[in-house]
């Protein structure tokens, strides 16, 4: 400045967090917003496992309602569309043991190398979402290692019916069990929204050998108690670490053709006009 040389303040620089610059990064979860719904808008009579309307999500009921899912509008600010769950064959008393709602992600090894599981570096899990719901409740969210035959949960609620909410659910480090380096499904999260006590019984928070017992620690909420019931989910996260609502990286929106890309190297749809008919095609177990 005027031939003067004079001292620069940089010390914003340490303000500067991992934090800051993962909303750059691509998303783990696949299809967290909810986009892309290759098979079907709105699906009816669902009351077993599989794969129905939004994409990468897989549906397991098991004797635990009839539901009619759909690619929904209703979604809270900076999102356009939710998975609908409308129960439409109530459980409002299930069975001791054997009836269980989940609703899965499946994941690759090889995509999730970044939590450094199975070492003394293992890092955190983070899984955020919104949702919507006429019932109130404690539910479950549990990550199941394949691989290992290992297994942990947490608990979250709903607090008030027909609101969206978001909520951020913390799940620790597993120094135990490293996930295979493959394309293979390695790893599920799971959102239970209703289960038998059997599936409830047993303290899954800290990581341990996969069991049934614990898969729905401490779900006390039941979605399909009437046919009155419906859930919307979206704007769902898996981050690396551990994160408040304080210091939650934003949701990463992907551009539709991105998310669309990854949702096929699992299952494409092609429409009619491709060698004169309507064909569909799946790749893989995920």
């Amino acid at each position: 400045d005027a031939g003067t040389l004079k001292r620069v303040d940089y010390s914003y620089i340490k303000g500067i967090t991992q934090t800051s610059f993962l909303p750059t990064a691509a998303p783990l979860w696949y299809n967290g917003d909810m986009q892309v719904s290759q098979r079907a808008t709105s699906v009816a009579s669902v009351s077993s496992g599989g794969y129905r309307a939004c994409d990468r999500y897989f549906l397991n009921p098991q004797s635990f309602g009839t539901w009619t899912v759909s690619q929904d509008s209703d979604s809270p600010d900076g999102f356009h569309s939710s998975y609908k769950f409308d129960c439409t064959t109530a459980n409002a008393s299930p069975a001791a043991t054997g009836e269980i709602f989940q609703v899965q992600q499946r994941f690759e090894g090889q995509d999730l190398q970044v939590f450094e599981k199975g070492t003394s570096a293992a890092k955190k899990y983070t899984v955020a979402f919104w949702i919507k719901s006429t019932v109130t409740g404690t539910f479950n969210v549990s990550i199941q290692d394949n691989d290992n035959s290992r297994n942990v949960s947490t608990t979250w609620t709903v607090d008030a019916g027909d609101t969206w909410e978001k909520k951020i659910c913390n799940l620790p480090a597993d120094t135990t069990g490293a996930l295979d380096n493959d394309n293979a499904s390695s790893m599920q999260v799971q959102f239970h929204f209703g289960a038998s006590a059997g599936y409830a019984a047993t303290d899954s928070t800290s990581w341990g050998a996969h069991g049934s017992a614990g898969l729905a620690y401490g779900v006390t909420g039941n979605m399909a108690s009437s046919t009155s019931n419906n859930f919307y989910i979206t704007g769902v996260q898996l981050e690396v670490g551990e994160y408040t609502s304080s210091d939650l990286p934003p949701f990463r929106h992907e551009s539709f053709g991105d998310n669309m890309a990854k949702c096929q190297r699992y299952y494409q749809t092609f429409g009619r006009g491709f060698i004169g008919k309507s064909q569909s095609a799946s790749t893989g177990t995920m």
